[in-house]
């Protein structure tokens, strides 16, 4: 099991953290945000099938075609986890070649929309005040990591939960061996 959660989690960080680093460097700053993020959000979803692939082939090989909810569960848990380490470790690579201001460009993005609104000047400067403590705390890669992680994983549990909860059925696309 731990070879499948380590070639499957390789996978889809591999697929995920390179879809990423390639779709920043090509897009110099990237495209408008709703579209980043509908963008991010599907690669990550298609790299995270691996989960279900990964616990499927499992169930199919090692377990004779039966796995229970709490076993799948966990191991597509642990793909996910391989793959955000892998997302997180491509946002920095990322970071480093392009030597992006993301929190600087992401505040400016931000205060902006407040400012479209026709938010109060108080409320602005408050929101501004926030927005560099944020920048400020994105700086320190300890702080930085586990928020891109947080990015992710929480789709990987999505997965997994939807993967745990179809293939703990053994009739659920049965395993073809004669």
């Amino acid at each position: 099991m731990f070879r499948n959660i380590l070639k499957y989690g390789f996978f889809a960080g591999l697929f995920i953290g390179s879809a990423s680093f390639v779709a920043m460097l090509s897009m110099a700053g990237g495209p408008p945000p709703p579209y980043s993020m509908a963008l991010g959000y599907a690669t990550m979803l298609i790299g995270l099938s691996a989960v279900f692939v990964g616990v499927k082939r499992y169930r199919d090989d090692a377990l004779g075609g039966v796995i229970r909810f709490w076993p799948a569960f966990g191991m597509g848990l642990a793909i996910s986890f391989i793959a955000g380490v892998f997302y997180v470790l491509a946002w920095e690579a990322t970071l480093a070649v392009t030597n992006m201001d993301f929190a600087g460009d992401y505040s400016k993005m931000l205060i902006a929309q407040q400012k479209t609104k026709g938010i109060s000047a108080e409320a602005l400067a408050k929101f501004v005040a926030e927005m560099e403590e944020f920048k400020k705390m994105y700086a320190n890669p300890l702080l930085r990591m586990p928020m891109t992680f947080v990015e992710i994983f929480p789709v990987g549990v999505l997965v997994s939960l939807v993967t745990a909860g179809l293939l703990r059925n053994s009739r659920f696309l049965p395993s073809r061996r004669t």
